[in-house]
C-alpha cells in the first residue's frame, strides 16, 4: 500500500469511514490517484476527484457529516491552501469590481436548473419546516416569518438586498400590501423576477448594494450576506443604516459558522460561490457595533439540512430534463448540495435570522417564531 493511500485510509477511519466498505456511508475508490489528490490539495482535491469520478459514496451527506465531526480537514493542510488566505488578507476579494463573479458563475448558470430544483416561488434560501410538510409550504412559512418579524403593514416600503428571483418581494407585496425594491447582481435573476412579479408594487434593479441610497421603512437581506466578505461587513451595515428609517427593523438571514474566517474552503470558492465567506457571530456583531442593537437572534440551521435534501431530491427527479449540463456538472452539483447538508448536520454551519434596530429607535420587540 502506498504512503498516500495508507495516510488517507487511516484518516477516514478516524471518522468511522471504511474505504471500499459495504455500508452506504463508506467511500468507494475507483482510481488510486484519489489518495495523492487529497493529500496534495485537501478539500479541493477531494471535491475535484469526486467530480472526475475517482470515487463515489452512496450516502455522501452522511460521509461528509462524519468527516466534519472528526475534524479531518484540519489534519490535511497542503501548502496550496495558504495562498487563498494570504490573498484574502492583502486584497478585498469582494470589492465592487469583483462582486459580479458570483452572479455570473453561480446564479446565471441557468434558470431551468433552479426552476426544477427550488420551490414554486424559487426561494434559494433556507426554508422553515416547523409546521410544514412540503418544500412549498416551508418556503412560504419562511417568507411569512420574515414579514411578521419586521411587522409589515400595508403601504410600507421595504428594501430587499440580494432579492434573488423575487420570492420575498412578490410574497410581501401580495400578502402584506407593501412596496419592495429588490437589488441583485444576477442578470438571470433580474429577468425572471421582473417576469414573475412585474404586475405588483415591486421594483427589481441590477445594482450593487453599496450603491443604494434612499430611505425604507424596513430592510431585509436573505442569503446574501455570505457574499459580502469580511472586509466589507461594516460597509454593508453602514449601507443598511443609511437606508433604514429611524424606527425601522433590519432582518439579516444568513448562514453562520462557529469560527471566524476570511476565506471559504477552496472547492466551494472555485466551483460554487467565488469570494463567498459565511460569517461568524463575532464578525456579525463587530460589523454592527455602533450602528445597531440586536433585538432577536434565531437559529434554525437544522432546517437547512432538510431544505438541501429537498432541493437534491428535486434535482435528481428532474435530472433527465436538464440536458444542458454534463456528467461532471451533475457530480459537482451533487457534491455541493450533499456536502452542504452535511455541514449543517454536523453543526459546523448554522442558519441565523437576526433582527436589528437603530439604538435611538424602537425599544420593545416581541420575538416571533
Amino acid at each position: 500500500m502506498s504512503t498516500a493511500k495508507q495516510t488517507v485510509t487511516d484518516l477516514l477511519s478516524r471518522a468511522g469511514i471504511v474505504v471500499n466498505g459495504r455500508r452506504p456511508v463508506d467511500l468507494q475508490v475507483h482510481r488510486e490517484r484519489f489518495y495523492d489528490r487529497v493529500l496534495a490539495e485537501g478539500i479541493l482535491g477531494f471535491g475535484e476527484s469526486y467530480m472526475d469520478g475517482d470515487w463515489d459514496c452512496e450516502a455522501l451527506d452522511d460521509l461528509i457529516t462524519q468527516v466534519l465531526r472528526a475534524n479531518l480537514a484540519e489534519r490535511v493542510r497542503p501548502l496550496k491552501m495558504f495562498w487563498p488566505v494570504l490573498r484574502a488578507k492583502i486584497s478585498n476579494q469582494q470589492r465592487k469590481s469583483k462582486a459580479l463573479r458570483v452572479g455570473e458563475q453561480h446564479y446565471d448558470i441557468g434558470n431551468d436548473l433552479y426552476e426544477r430544483m427550488l420551490d414554486r416561488r424559487m426561494t434559494y434560501t433556507c426554508a422553515y419546516w416547523k409546521n410544514a410538510t412540503t418544500l412549498d409550504e416551508a418556503q412560504e412559512a419562511k417568507l411569512d416569518l420574515v414579514c411578521r418579524k419586521i411587522g409589515l403593514q400595508p403601504g410600507m416600503k421595504v428594501l430587499d438586498i440580494g432579492c434573488g428571483w423575487g420570492s420575498f418581494a412578490g410574497y410581501a407585496a401580495e400578502r402584506y400590501g407593501v412596496s419592495v425594491v429588490g437589488v441583485t447582481i444576477s442578470k438571470e435573476q433580474l429577468r425572471l423576477a421582473r417576469e414573475r412579479y412585474g404586475h405588483l408594487d415591486v421594483e427589481f434593479r441590477f445594482q450593487d448594494y453599496r450603491e443604494v441610497d434612499e430611505t425604507f421603512d424596513h430592510v431585509v437581506s436573505l442569503g446574501m450576506f455570505e457574499h459580502v466578505g469580511p472586509k466589507n461587513h461594516h460597509t454593508f451595515m453602514r449601507v443598511v443604516d443609511r437606508c433604514l428609517s429611524d424606527d425601522g427593523l433590519f432582518l439579516l438571514h444568513t448562514i453562520g459558522t462557529n469560527l471566524s474566517r476570511i476565506v471559504s474552503d477552496a472547492w466551494t470558492d472555485k466551483y460554487i460561490f467565488p469570494g463567498g465567506v459565511a460569517p461568524s457571530a463575532l464578525q456579525i456583531t463587530r460589523a454592527a457595533e455602533g450602528l445597531f442593537t440586536i433585538k432577536d437572534w434565531h437559529n434554525f440551521g437544522g432546517d437547512y439540512d432538510r431544505t438541501l435534501l429537498a432541493w437534491y431530491a428535486n434535482f435528481e427527479r428532474h435530472r433527465g430534463e436538464l440536458t444542458d449540463y454534463d456528467e461532471r456538472f451533475y457530480r459537482m452539483w451533487r457534491f455541493f448540495l450533499l456536502t452542504a447538508a452535511g455541514g449543517f448536520r454536523s453543526h459546523r454551519n448554522h442558519l441565523w435570522q437576526i433582527v436589528f434596530a437603530k439604538p435611538a429607535g424602537r425599544v420593545a420587540y416581541d420575538s416571533v417564531r
